[in-house]
C-alpha cells in the first residue's frame, strides 16, 4: 500500500507539473495573457488577440512540445532497458538520422511542410527497418549488434545530412540548422503525436512486469517466463516509432530521452509501471518549459529547444554521473 500510494503521490504531482507548464507556456510571450483570460478563452467566449494567440498559435506548439518530450523520455527509458545501457536515449539507432535526411531532402526540394513532414517519417521508418534487418541477420540478434548497427547506420545518415547541407542554397540553411537542433515553432497539428503517446503508453503498460525482469538480464527474465525475443521485438519497435513521431513533429531534440528517466530512477526507483508514465508526464513538461524559454529568453528572436535541452541536459547528467559510485 505505501508503494502505491507514493506512485499516486508522483503521479500527481507531475500531472500537476504538467498542468502549470501548460499554463506558463500559454500565458508568457510577447503578448502576456492572464489566467481568467485563459479561462474565458478555454470556456469559448471571444478574448479578441489574445483568444487569437492562445488558440491558433501558442496551444498547437504547447501540445505539440509536451507530446514530443513525452514521447522521447519514454523511448530513452525502453530504450535503456532494451539495450541495458545508461548511454542509450531515442536517438542511439540511427531513427533521427533517417528522419533528418529525409526532411532535409524535402527542403531541399522546396516541398510544402506536409511533405517534410512526411519525408521525414518514412526517412525515420527506413533507418528502423535497416538496423532491424542488419541487427537481425542469422537470428542471432544481441544488444551488442542491434547498439553497433544503429551507430553506424547513425554515422552514415549523418554524413547524407552533411552532404544536404554543403549543397544547400544559403537560403535554406536556417531552416535546416532550426530543424536539425529541434524546433517547436512549426508544429500546427499536435494530435498525431499526442494520440502516439497516449496510444503508446497504453500498449506498453501491460509489459511492465516483463520490462521489470528484463532490465535484470535476458537469462534471468527468460528463466521466469519472459518470452525475450519477442519482448525485444516489442520494445524496439514501439522506442522507434515514438521516436520517429517525435522527430517528425519538433525535430531532433537531444537529452530528453537520456536525462529524464535518469532523473527518476534517483526519485521513484526503477520499477517500470511507475517509471514510464512519469517519464511521460516529465519529459513533456520539461520541453513545454524549454520551449517557453527558447521563445522568450531573447525576444522576438526564438532559439532552438534542442540547444536548450542540451545546456540543461550536460550540467545534470555530469551531476547523475558524479553522484554513482565508480561513474556506474
Amino acid at each position: 500500500m505505501p508503494s502505491r500510494r507514493r506512485a499516486f503521490l508522483v503521479l500527481t504531482a507531475l500531472a500537476i507539473l504538467a498542468v502549470a507548464s501548460g499554463f506558463v507556456s500559454l500565458a508568457v510571450g510577447s503578448l502576456p495573457v492572464s489566467v481568467p483570460e485563459l479561462l474565458a478563452i478555454f470556456s469559448g467566449q471571444d478574448a479578441g488577440l489574445a483568444g487569437e494567440v492562445v488558440r491558433g498559435l501558442r496551444l498547437p506548439r504547447t501540445l505539440g512540445a509536451f507530446a514530443c518530450g513525452g514521447l522521447l523520455a519514454l523511448a530513452g527509458g525502453l530504450m535503456q532497458v532494451l539495450l541495458r545501457n545508461p548511454l542509450a536515449d531515442p536517438y542511439v539507432l540511427g531513427i533521427s538520422g533517417g528522419a533528418a535526411v529525409g526532411a532535409l531532402s524535402a527542403m531541399l526540394a522546396e516541398l510544402a511542410l506536409v511533405f517534410i513532414n512526411l519525408a521525414s517519417f518514412v526517412g525515420s521508418f527506413a533507418a528502423m527497418l535497416l538496423v532491424f534487418g542488419l541487427a537481425r541477420g542469422d537470428n542471432s540478434w544481441t544488444r551488442t549488434r542491434l547498439l553497433l548497427t544503429g551507430v553506424i547506420v547513425a554515422a552514415g545518415c549523418g554524413a547524407a545530412v552533411a552532404l544536404i547541407l554543403s549543397i544547400a542554397p544559403e537560403q535554406k540553411l536556417h531552416g535546416m540548422l532550426f530543424w536539425l537542433m529541434g524546433d517547436a515553432g512549426h508544429i500546427v497539428n499536435p494530435w498525431p503525436a499526442l494520440w502516439t503517446l497516449a496510444v503508446g503508453l497504453v500498449a506498453v503498460m501491460p509489459f511492465a512486469r516483463e520490462l521489470n525482469l528484463l532490465a535484470r538480464g535476458e537469462v534471468l527474465a527468460g528463466s521466469l517466463g519472459v518470452v525475450v525475443p519477442r519482448l525485444r521485438r516489442l520494445v524496439y519497435v514501439l522506442a522507434s516509432l515514438f521516436t520517429a513521431v517525435a522527430v517528425t513533429t519538433a525535430g531532433n531534440i537531444g537529452f530528453i530521452g537520456l536525462v529524464v528517466p535518469h532523473l527518476l530512477r534517483l526519485a521513484v526507483g526503477n520499477n517500470q509501471r511507475l517509471l514510464l508514465p512519469a517519464a511521460a508526464l516529465a519529459g513533456g513538461s520539461l520541453l513545454v518549459l524549454a520551449d517557453t524559454l527558447a521563445r522568450t529568453a531573447v525576444a522576438p528572436q526564438q532559439l532552438p529547444v534542442g540547444v536548450l535541452t542540451a545546456l540543461l541536459g550536460v550540467p545534470v547528467f555530469l551531476f547523475l554521473l558524479g553522484r554513482q559510485p565508480g561513474g556506474r
